[in-house]
């Protein structure tokens, strides 16, 4: 019997349809659109404006997408992996209620929080559930509404981040496709630099959080800048060399969506031609959990059974990581 990889065998994707450009936030605070571009690579971002819906809601579209997209039968799928750090509520696992909604009856279904890291370790664990041979169908999505915890005053924030939903279906192969490689890594010094101060049992919600606007995502933007440039680009080169991978053999870079600056500065330690490497950040910003498979969706047509795919990725707490996957078919 041959060796089980897993492999991506559809995805999907939702965006809402409000456009927060840099246009409009030069009206909002003290910032411009010629700054904001060459710093971060960003022109506009989306947002989800109504108050009744929460990340729940882009995740059920992104996952209805790619089962229309496929013709997935949602009874058949096994789990629902939700990564995400804007869960619709605390407790509750947001998942469950997406699972549901979708109709994947027979599935259960958890929420993985690993900030923008989220989708590329949802990748790793769904991976791990199909070479184990337990289940056949596992759906990762990734979504985040980042405008729920960004204060729109504060102008090192509230220009990077933007709302929305991928998903991706992995299922067992037999071809050597899929999954081929993974490195992972987190660093607890990054606690204090990427963070929500308040909310959680150190520092629960309180008049006094809510005034102080604790509840905000608080970004140390130099620092964190930093450690994702080193950190990304090592891990990334170091993937390559271990799997005796070069330039030329590495056909797209699937790179976290946070500032173009860390994705070229990627791309250029792994020696990679500018046209291998996805980029669609001047649309929507950073979206946090999204970002990988939103790539993977915007660019699916592109992809060819058998390109060799790296993704890359850096997010709060730290955690950070690269994983090695062959892409599984051909877009119809």
């Amino acid at each position: 019997m041959s060796k089980i990889t897993a492999a991506i065998t559809a995805v999907g994707a939702y965006v809402p349809d409000f456009v927060l450009s840099n246009k409009v936030l030069e009206t909002m605070v003290d910032t411009n659109d010629e700054w904001i571009t060459s710093r971060t690579g960003i022109k506009e971002r989306r947002i989800l404006k109504d108050k009744d819906k929460g990340t729940s809601y882009l995740a059920i579209k992104a996952a209805e997408n790619l089962l229309q997209k496929s013709g997935t039968n949602p009874a058949e799928i096994d789990l629902v992996l939700l990564a995400t750090v804007t869960p619709d509520l605390p407790v509750a696992a947001t998942a469950v209620y997406v699972a549901t909604q979708i109709g994947a009856v027979n599935a259960f279904a958890y929420d993985l929080q690993a900030a923008c890291s989220s989708f590329l370790y949802g990748m790793s664990t769904a991976a791990a559930y199909i070479e184990s041979g337990r289940y056949k169908k596992v759906l990762v999505i990734g979504a985040d509404k980042m405008s729920s915890i960004i204060d729109y005053t504060d102008r090192a924030t509230c220009i990077i981040f933007g709302d929305g939903a991928g998903a991706a279906l992995f299922e067992p192969n037999h071809e050597g496709l899929g999954l081929q490689d993974e490195i992972l890594r987190s660093d607890g010094i990054g606690r204090e630099f990427l963070k929500i101060p308040a909310g959680g049992s150190l520092l629960p919600p309180s008049h006094e959080t809510v005034d102080n606007k604790q509840h905000y995502v608080f970004q140390d933007g130099k620092t964190v800048f930093k450690y994702a440039v080193s950190n990304m680009a090592d891990i990334s080169e170091q993937i390559m060399q271990r799997n005796n991978l070069t330039n030329d053999d590495v056909n797209w870079l699937v790179s976290h969506q946070a500032n173009k600056r860390i994705i070229d500065a990627t791309s250029s330690r792994m020696k990679l031609d500018e046209s291998k490497v996805l980029i669609n950040i001047e649309k929507y910003g950073n979206t946090t959990s999204a970002t990988l498979p939103l790539l993977l969706n915007d660019f699916e047509h592109q992809f060819k059974k058998g390109d060799t795919l790296i993704f890359a990725s850096f997010g709060g707490g730290f955690t950070w990581g690269s994983i090695y996957l062959k892409w599984a078919y051909d877009k119809k």
